[in-house]
């Protein structure tokens, strides 16, 4: 009986190949896992999320705001409640003159302070007419969530990642600084926002998106 051994034989050219080949697999599996910043964001993660910060309609906000204008240079803490008819913020701190807080519902806005109970028929007006400044309160709940206004047209600029860097809306320009993952929701972390001759920092050290969310004023 006649045995026959096989061998199998790799040709030269092959045996070549073979190293460039597994370098570009290698290159292609890296080219496949998306890039990150330093904060964890990839491309992707703000389109994946966008609807979803849409609906995000309940929220508690704790942070710290910085105003700057030719005249002043104040800060003070907020903590902001934002509920879909209703909205509440605490400003406190020589930035609110002292403990000032901001509410409204339905189209009714109240302002508190040391020097008693104020309305108005907008945010802005009472702000206004109590601090001698004011905030784009009705913009505000967008624009915190990287989101533009629905009330008038805007211009937006994305960054390499696909999420809002720079926003034009209103008169005002809203940059977007920092990003944290909350509740795996990308939300912004720190925003610079210009208006003329007035700059409004905007520090997040807290969100808190769950339903039930509440302060803990």
């Amino acid at each position: 009986m006649q045995r026959f051994a096989m061998r199998t034989a790799f040709s030269p050219t092959l045996t070549r190949l073979a190293a460039p080949l597994a370098a570009l697999a290698l290159l292609a599996g890296c080219a496949s896992q998306a890039p990150t910043d330093d904060s964890g964001r990839s491309r992707g993660d703000w389109k994946a999320q966008h609807s979803d910060i849409q609906n995000l309609e309940r929220w508690t906000l704790v942070g710290k705001a910085g105003l700057r204008t030719p005249n002043e240079n104040h800060s003070a803490n907020l903590d902001w409640n934002q509920f879909p008819y209703y909205f509440r913020m605490l400003i406190s701190g020589p930035f609110g003159g002292g403990r000032t807080v901001l509410d409204g519902r339905d189209g009714r806005f109240s302002l508190t302070n040391s020097d008693g109970h104020f309305e108005a028929e907008t945010p802005e007006a009472l702000m206004n007419d109590q601090l001698g400044w004011s905030l784009p309160v009705r913009d505000l709940p967008y624009w915190v969530r990287g989101l533009p206004g629905k009330r008038d047209s805007y211009q937006l600029e994305t960054d390499a990642f696909g999420f809002p860097d720079h926003l034009e809306q209103n008169g005002w320009e809203v940059d977007y600084r920092d990003w944290t993952e909350v509740n795996d929701l990308w939300l912004p972390r720190k925003l610079s926002l210009t208006y003329d001759d007035m700059h409004v920092t905007l520090v997040v050290n807290r969100w808190q998106t769950d339903p039930d969310a509440k302060s803990d004023d």
